[in-house]
């Protein structure tokens, strides 16, 4: 039983910091697009 809680735990936080990854991923990948979007309208003009 002990282990069953143990490895829970582990698993929760890890599923946490996945979350934590996953989300600084998205977000770098959010700016470069920003940064590229820019580009192509400066480019326009």
């Amino acid at each position: 039983m002990r282990k069953i809680i143990a490895l829970s735990i582990v698993a929760a936080a890890l599923a946490v910091s996945a979350c934590n990854t996953i989300s600084g991923v998205g977000r770098d990948v959010s700016a470069a697009g920003s940064a590229v979007s820019q580009g192509a309208e400066n480019a326009k003009h």
